[in-house]
């Protein structure tokens, strides 16, 4: 089958993200592709699903696993790649900014973030996104930055139960400090260096392997699934070093190796294990069945590293 074709006869989510990824498509077809996710299909459905009072689900990050809440809706819609700047995302980012906050956290407007790291990471990314820079990401980094651990990375943990970085916590902080670095010029070196730290964490351990035995670390790095959320896999790793690097690092072989395993005879990836937690809709096939998100996902990873 032609794999390409099957994953554009899906939503315009996918589509222009495989236009852009995968067949280098005319910036303005890509942008008119990309324009159609605010108005049709999973973005607009999502963008609907908002109230009033800027709340999704009544949750800013969502109870025992609830993922119909503020957190987790807009990190989908990031990852469905909506354009920031369309003025259905605009009224719903303001709505956000004017109303929500972390009520058990001194009611911080939400873009502020909490107080662990794995939240914040990716409230960073979130800001940087939908263009919300301000005092509230400056707290963010500051944070991160005190919280970074001898060994290089991060966990949500606190210091007093754990001095180990956790490889989910890691990738959420660096999602957000690359997407600063990437947003603005002249960003204050400490943030870079931070990263690399974070980033040579991971690569260390090849993305999925424990230093000491080389084994794999959690039987989960290895079950592809989308949406991610806060959880680690090594295709999420991989993507965040696609899109934060221009050339892949050797180190990441054996995770590309890894996914490209679970490549069916016909091209295609399958849906793996769906995280736990509540749902508004699902945006990617059953478990066993063939997922566009893993296909389109593992087939650009695969394409940046065979460009080396």
């Amino acid at each position: 089958m032609d794999v390409t074709e099957w994953l554009l006869d899906s939503d315009p989510a996918i589509r222009w993200q495989v236009m852009h990824d995968l067949l280098d498509a005319p910036p303005d077809e890509v942008d008119r592709e990309r324009a159609r996710v605010a108005t049709e299909g999973w973005g607009a459905r999502l963008l609907a699903l908002q109230a009033d009072d800027g709340y999704w689900g009544g949750q800013e990050y969502g109870i025992d696993g609830d993922r119909r809440s503020v957190m987790w809706t807009l990190h989908l819609l990031r990852r469905l790649g909506i354009d920031p700047e369309a003025p259905q995302a605009r009224a719903a980012i303001a709505r956000v900014r004017d109303g929500v906050v972390w009520r058990e956290w001194g009611d911080l407007p939400f873009f502020h973030g909490e107080v662990e790291e794995c939240v914040n990471g990716g409230v960073l990314a979130l800001a940087v996104y939908f263009g919300e820079l301000g005092a509230g990401s400056e707290r963010i980094i500051d944070r991160l930055l005190q919280e970074q651990l001898p060994d290089g990375g991060w966990n949500c943990e606190p210091i007093e139960e754990s001095t180990r970085s956790s490889f989910d916590s890691t990738l959420c902080v660096l999602e957000g400090l690359a997407a600063y670095e990437q947003a603005v010029p002249g960003a204050p070196p400490e943030i870079a260096a931070s990263r690399r730290l974070g980033e040579e964490y991971l690569l260390e351990r090849e993305l999925f392997r424990r230093r000491s035995t080389g084994e794999i670390v959690l039987p989960r790095y290895a079950n592809l699934k989308f949406p991610p959320y806060w959880t680690y896999d090594v295709l999420r790793a991989l993507d965040y070093f696609r899109s934060a690097h221009d050339r892949p690092d050797p180190r990441v072989a054996d995770a590309v190796e890894l996914v490209a395993s679970q490549r069916g005879d016909d091209g295609r990836w399958l849906a793996s294990t769906p995280w736990n937690g509540q749902v508004f809709f699902a945006v990617d096939a059953p478990e066993g069945e063939p997922s566009r998100w893993n296909t389109l996902r593992a087939m650009r990873v695969l394409r940046w590293f065979d460009q080396r």
